[in-house]
Order: C-alpha cells, then structure tokens, then sequence
C-alpha cells in the first residue's frame, strides 16, 4: 500500500442534507494531493485538510491551460460498504488525458491507493439515498511560475469528492437537444479525446445559445463536414435504430466515456448488436422520417442515462418515442445502477469495494 502522509482536521463539518445535495457544491473534509516535479518524479502523497490553494498570477496553468481531470462515483450499498464504480479505468482514462496534455504519467496503482485511503477517512460523507453518490474528481493542474509557452516541470495533483444528487434538476425526464451547426468543439489531432478544461470553454458558448433558444443541451457535429454527429456536452450519444444501438465511433474528437463503454458491453451481454461507427445528421433523420428511429439517450458518469425527447437541426424538429423514455434506456439505467450500488452480481469485476461504514 502506498504510504500517505496524513494531516486531518480536527474541525468535522455536519454531513449535508441528502434530499438537497444538488450537483458539485458541497465538499468533503479532506483531500488527497500529490506534486511533482522534473527530475524527481509524483511524490509526496497527502490527505490534508480541503482548503483554498494559493496561487501566483503566473502560475502556468492560467495562461495556458495545462490540466486534465476526471469524474468517478462512489455508493453506499444496502449492507453499508463503499462501492467504487470502474475506479482504475477511469484513471486509466485520466493517464490517457494527461499523456495528450504532456502531462507526465501517473501511477495508477498509487493514485488508486491514495484515493481508497481517502474513501476511508471519508466515508461518512458517502450518502445512501438512490439518486446520490459521492463524485470524486481527480485534478491534474501545472504550478510553474512562469509566463511562456512550455512544457511545465511542475505539477499539483488533486482528489477532492462531492457529495451529490442528480445531474439533472428534471431528473430522468428527455432532454431537447439543439444540433450544433455553427459552432464547434473539438477536431481529430486536437484535444477532443482528453477530459481536459479547454473542451469545456469550448463548448459554453454554443451551449449558452441553446439555453436561451429553449434547448437543455447541445448536439455537437464534427468540425470539418458540420454532418457528422459527435457527443453532448457532457456526454456521449446513443441512438436506436430499427432494434440496434448505434453510437459514434471514437475517432479523435470524442470523449470515450466509461458509461459509453458499459452500456455497449451490457447491450452486447443482452444480445443486441451494438455498434461504433460514423453516423451523420442526415441518416439520423432519414432513419426517423422512416419510424426506425426508436430511442436516443445520453451516457455519462453524472447522469448515467440522459434520455432525449427531441432533436432540432436548421429549425427542423423531431420527437423521439412521443417526448417519453424509451424500454432500452430505462433497462440500461436500472442495469447500471443496480451494478453501482450492489443491488445485482458483478459479473464484469467493475465494482471495487474499498471500505465499509
């Protein structure tokens, strides 16, 4: 086990109402940090106090963005033990970010370490009504004082955690989602893949048009053609299609999301054919001028499952499943929700326990 200096508070703050936790508002007590530093390596591990960090005006990545991060989930199950959903591939995923960043790598196992020790001092904050879940956010940010574009040669690493309730104030009610044809994301060779806050800026313009066009969210088509269809916001895409789940292919520009990833594993364990290809906007709605196109929902760690009641493209609207959620998105949910807080056997070695309350 990875040996982490401790220094905890002695002032626990009172737990939070569960019924009005919201979304990333709340933290916890502690947090776990580590540094690095060219030449010596990640060092330093720590469960300290979470507090404010100073910071120079020069500090690096305030002027050129150098920072990856991640989102994980954690559940108090029925018998009160601590489930961690998919913990070593999403930091897998984060070293991925960091490697597209030129961030230096981390050790996984280390960083998983950390976290679970972390979980145990924590674990009280972990709250237990369906719906919530503690958020874990791994932070990567470059610390050089400097101003001029370069590699950093030092880093803060960070792992705070939020207690939370639903993403989403309407809950599972669909979304409307506006087509993006004038503004863009993300293009193959840049930053799409990694979880990084550029993606971020660059999605809120697009997203605030949205909002006060009417729309929850947008629809994000790839830069070069503007007719390929890409990811939400804050999530992957899944469309049915005439019985088959249809998601688009990773091909640079694209977040490969966790969910993503269990809900096409799932889908292909029921027997369905699920498949990761390239799908434009005009087959999208040639497939529901011809009554094939069934359901279409989001996928992300916030959410879980986001359905979506209607698209609009150019002004032009169509109704997914009359505005209501599809059979397929409530099994998908309910199966990946049963796995999070241990309701159901896990078959696929997702679910790590890491400590009991």
């Amino acid at each position: 086990m990875t040996k982490v200096r401790l220094n905890l508070t002695k002032e626990r703050r009172s737990l939070p109402d569960e019924a009005t936790l919201g979304f990333g508002r709340i933290f916890t007590d502690h947090m776990f940090t580590m540094t690095y530093e060219t030449g010596k390596g990640w060092h330093n591990p720590t469960i300290e106090p979470y507090r404010d960090f100073d910071m120079s005006p020069s500090t690096m990545t305030l002027h050129y963005g150098q920072a990856i991060f991640e989102g994980i989930k954690a559940f108090k199950t029925a018998d009160h033990r601590i489930a961690v959903f998919r913990p070593k591939d999403y930091l897998a995923r984060f070293n991925r970010s960091a490697d597209i960043l030129c961030i230096p790598q981390m050790d996984v196992e280390a960083v998983y370490d950390g976290l679970k020790q972390l979980l145990e001092v924590e674990k009280n904050w972990v709250p237990s009504k369906f719906g919530t879940a503690l958020y874990i956010r791994p932070l990567v940010f470059a610390t050089d004082h400097y101003v001029g574009v370069k590699v950093a040669d030092t880093y803060k690493l960070v792992i705070m955690l939020s207690p939370v309730g639903a993403y989403y104030e309407h809950g599972f009610d669909p979304v409307s989602l506006k087509v993006e044809d004038k503004f863009v994301r993300a293009c193959p060779g840049g930053l799409g893949e990694a979880k990084t806050p550029a993606n971020y800026a660059a999605s809120l313009r697009a997203g605030e048009v949205a909002v006060q066009e009417g729309f929850d969210q947008v629809l994000w088509l790839d830069a070069v053609h503007r007719k390929y269809i890409e990811e939400v916001g804050s999530m992957n895409i899944v469309f049915k299609i005439n019985g088959e789940l249809v998601t688009p292919a990773l091909t640079g520009s694209i977040l490969g999301g966790m969910t993503r990833r269990t809900v096409l594993e799932l889908a292909r364990d029921w027997g369905m054919k699920a498949t990761e290809r390239v799908i434009s906007i005009d087959e999208l709605y040639e497939a529901h001028a011809k009554g094939q196109l069934e359901e279409v929902f989001g996928t992300g760690t916030a959410a879980v499952i986001s359905p979506v009641g209607s698209l609009t493209w150019k002004g032009k609207k169509i109704v997914i499943n009359n505005n209501q959620t599809g059979p397929i998105a409530h099994k998908l949910f309910t199966a990946v929700t049963d796995l999070q807080y241990a309701k159901v056997q896990d078959t696929h070695g997702w679910v790590d326990f890491v400590t009991k309350v």
